[in-house]
């Protein structure tokens, strides 16, 4: 059950909307259809309202940057980014980040669905009824796995380099954070990289942080503004930083397809080929002289 009513629009722009979504996943099906040339089409009809080539001729710098081809991507500085799988989403990538800059994106009738599209030719996989809110951030997109009912709110960074999984009615709340790699505290390039799972039906609230490899299991809840740096067993409540489970959801016992105290945890994959071991402990706790207490 959902606490949101339906909405309707005016006729004639919602007859509008659909002959430009059908046309759009008609043009992402063909095999024929070169990525990158729709993208830059596209945004220069939501942008500035005119074909590509008159824009070109018109104001390059601005036809130029709607090309992917002519920008790069901070993911495409990462050792563990594999080349052939982001070139083949980075035009969609682009496309997505770049509607969201319009009023195509900012209007929920028409930039979700627009998402859920591309979603479904960017992700490793994507359930029915993804909803998706404007300003959302990857850092490859092919590394993420999203369940049925899956809810991402406005302003998310989904760090998916190391792999995200969002399992089903999972919902990210706005301005969360969600890793899937770490540095190392002494060496900064001793990149390892860790799966961050979140469990069916788990809410991340407002402004929380995810580090990588984190599991919050099914039916979890992360409060705002918390920290996670580990796991979150079935119903419980995490708050603070760094998170502690707090509270229980006063639910009946079921069988859960995320169960922290029982997932295997990844032992982490390095990033960087010139730090292949684990990385060992880089820290100490200060001394009581060190913290004034001596």
């Amino acid at each position: 059950m959902t606490w949101l009513k339906p909405v309707s629009i005016d006729a004639n722009a919602q007859a509008a909307y659909s002959e430009f979504l059908r046309d759009l996943e008609a043009r992402l099906a063909d095999p024929r259809t070169d990525r990158n040339v729709l993208a830059r089409e596209v945004l220069a009809q939501a942008m500035y309202g005119r074909e590509y080539g008159q824009l070109l001729a018109d104001a390059p710098l601005a036809a130029l940057n709607l090309d992917a081809r002519n920008v790069t991507f901070e993911a495409e500085y990462y050792m563990a980014t594999d080349a052939s799988r982001f070139a083949q989403v980075k035009p969609l990538l682009w496309l997505w980040k770049n509607l969201d800059l319009t009023p195509t994106g900012q209007n929920p009738v028409l930039g979700i669905p627009v998402r859920r599209l591309l979603a479904e030719r960017i992700f490793k996989r994507v359930g029915r009824n993804f909803k998706c809110w404007q300003n959302v951030e990857f850092s490859v997109g092919y590394n993420m796995e999203v369940g049925d009912d899956v809810v991402v709110h406005r302003h998310v960074l989904l760090d998916d380099i190391g792999g995200i999984e969002l399992q089903d009615g999972a919902s990210v709340s706005d301005y969360v954070n969600i890793y899937s790699h770490t540095h190392s505290v002494l060496d900064g390039p001793d990149v390892t990289l860790r799966r961050t799972v979140i469990g069916r039906g788990a809410r991340l609230t407002y402004h929380s942080t995810i580090l990588a490899g984190s599991v919050v299991s099914d039916d979890a809840m992360l409060a705002t503004h918390a920290l996670l740096r580990g796991d979150i067993p079935p119903h419980g409540i995490a708050m603070g930083v760094p998170a502690r489970v707090t509270r229980y959801k006063l639910r009946d016992p079921q069988e859960y397809s995320v169960d922290a105290r029982t997932w295997p945890h990844e032992p982490g994959r390095k990033a960087n080929p010139a730090f292949p071991d684990p990385t060992p402990s880089q820290t100490r706790k200060p001394t009581l002289e060190e913290t004034g207490e001596g």
